[in-house]
Parts: C-alpha cells; sequence; structure tokens
C-alpha cells in the first residue's frame, strides 16, 4: 500500500530543470533508495517531499494526505534529515535533542523515555553532554538522525545522510535503518552509493532530474540490456580510448580493471582480434552478471 506518493513533480531554478515530471510511490514500511550523482535533483526531490521547496507542478500525498493542503497532518508523523549537519554546534547532544523534542511537544516523561531509547541505539549516551562542535562525524549524524527521530515519525526522509561518513559508521549507520523498518518505519533515502540501494527493497535511478528506472535492486540490474565482461588490466585512459575506439565496443573503469560492454546479440569473438592487438588476451576478458552500476551507466547513456 503507498505511503508516499510523488505524481509529476518538476521544478526549475530559473533555466535548470531540477525536476522533470518525476513520479514515484513508497510503500508503507518500505525502506526506499533514491539513486544518483551530484545535480541529479536528488536534493531538490527531498525538499520538494519534506515541503521546504513547493514544485512547480505535481503533487505529493504522504498516508493519503496532501503535501500542501494537509502539511500541519503530516508533520507528526514525518521525520527530515537534511544532507548537510544543521544542529546546532554549540549546545550538546542532549540540548540538541531537548531542544528539537520541544518543537514537536514532546516533553515530560514522554521525552525522557524517547531520549533514553534513542542513547541506547545511537550509544550516543556517555556523549550527552559533549557539544555538537565536538563529535566526529559519525557521531554527529547518529545525533541528527536521533534528532529526526524524536518524536516517533512513521515517515523518515534522509538526504544522503552517509556522505563523508567513515565506513564502519556508515554499516552502523544502515543497521539502525534497518532495525527501524522492522518497526515499521517508511524510510525514503538519497544516496549517490551502489551498495545502499542494495540493501533497500526498492529503489529509483535519477539522473538530470528524470527518472531512469524504479524496481527492486535485483531487477533493476537484471535490466541491463547486453552483455558485460570483466578486464582485468590497469584501466589506463590510453587503454579505454583504444577499446572504445573499436566499433561495437563501448568500456568503462571498474576499480582496478575495466567493463567491455556488448549489445545484445552481440558476441565476443569478432572483437578478439583488434582486443589481441592491444595487448589483450582472452584470459583477461571474462563475463560478469551486471551490477545495479552497470545498469545506471547504460541508463545515463540511453538517448532520451
Amino acid at each position: 500500500m503507498p505511503y508516499l506518493v510523488a505524481d509529476s513533480l518538476s521544478r526549475k531554478y530559473g533555466h535548470n530543470l531540477a525536476l522533470d515530471d518525476f513520479s514515484l510511490s513508497v510503500n508503507k514500511g518500505e525502506l526506499f533508495a533514491l539513486l544518483g550523482p551530484d545535480g541529479a535533483g536528488k536534493t531538490t526531490m527531498i525538499r520538494v517531499l519534506c515541503r521546504l521547496l513547493d514544485p512547480d507542478s505535481g503533487s505529493v500525498t504522504i498516508n493519503g494526505l496532501d503535501l500542501q493542503q494537509r502539511y500541519d497532518d503530516i508533520k507528526p508523523i514525518l521525520g527530515y534529515m537534511p544532507q548537510q549537519f544543521s544542529l546546532y554546534p554549540d549546545l550538546s547532544v542532549e540540548e540538541n535533542m531537548t531542544f528539537y523534542a520541544g518543537m514537536y511537544g514532546v516533553t515530560g516523561q514522554a521525552y525522557r523515555d524517547k531520549r533514553d531509547q534513542l542513547y541506547q541505539f545511537s550509544k550516543l549516551g556517555p556523549f550527552a553532554k559533549r557539544r555538537a562542535s565536538a563529535l566526529s562525524g559519525g557521531m554527529k549524524q547518529k545525533l541528527a538522525l536521533s534528532c529526526a527521530l524524536i518524536h516517533n515519525p512513521r515517515m523518515l526522509i534522509l538526504d544522503e545522510p552517509t556522505t563523508g561518513v567513515d565506513p564502519l559508521s556508515r554499516r552502523q549507520f544502515w543497521e539502525t535503518l534497518l532495525q527501524l523498518k522492522s518497526q515499521g518505519v517508511t524510510i525514503l533515502v538519497s544516496t549517490p552509493y551502489m551498495d545502499e540501494v542494495a540493501r533497500c527493497d526498492r529503489a529509483a535511478f535519477i539522473f538530470g532530474g528524470r527518472k531512469l528506472a524504479e524496481d527492486r535492486p535485483a531487477q533493476l540490474a537484471a535490466a541491463f540490456q547486453g552483455s558485460i565482461f570483466y578486464i582485468d588490466r590497469e584501466p589506463t585512459s590510453q587503454l579505454l580510448n583504444q577499446i572504445m575506439s573499436i566499433d561495437g565496443l563501448t568500456t568503462a573503469r571498474f576499480g582496478a580493471g575495466m567493463h567491455l560492454y556488448l549489445a545484445p546479440d552481440d558476441s565476443l569473438d569478432p572483437y578478439l582480434n583488434a582486443l589481441s592487438q592491444l595487448g589483450l588476451n582472452s584470459s583477461d576478458i571474462n563475463p560478469i552478471a551486471p551490477s545495479l552500476e552497470d545498469r545506471f551507466i547504460q541508463l545515463m547513456e540511453s538517448p532520451t
């Protein structure tokens, strides 16, 4: 059952179309990822969904309520965590939590119970009196999430919450999100990281303000059209350009090697001679299953 529905959202900044007829739906209790590179439109989308920006056209409903008409009714069930740390650096951990609790009318024993619960899962209790400015990046994100959860929202919207966070803190943060999902919280998270998308129930690709695809992560990857081979060679610019100059082949740098892309119904055999002239033997080229990143690259490069 859809809990959040965005229908045909568009938004311009001057002549720049940041959102282009973008629609998506997030089911109740679902963990949904919005995946795209910097400048793709993720933050604009998040801000429209939280009514920090008004769309030029389109509509949003949360729990069946129109965002523009019923925002006062939606606000108590909505939690938002922006991309940049936005809490008060001169206040302590607990002072920040107390402030945000007060904004939502969470006081007295209800506040103390929720604070203790948040301290338990965030492990911030020992740092309650520490100023927010003195926290590590991972701890700042945990504090920001705690403040977003202080009023028990049923819909949580997070804008690139782990950008710039160390790998351990990133893993711990996602364990927290999965715990919240198990408690029935509906979560929409924007991210540039493919491995985070793989943890989600469903995802949408966004690029240039447009939705390129929406499905479960495994289905998104499986929708790749064509075949992929991994080339176990250093991906120098010269070698990449040489391969790209072979008609019918495209390639991309992946870690310490390269991915070689062939069109549907094509085979590697006609290209082996040209590749061998570049010093690539058949033993260096092995078929692999498509990844989310492969499919995203393919969709980005497809004609509109």
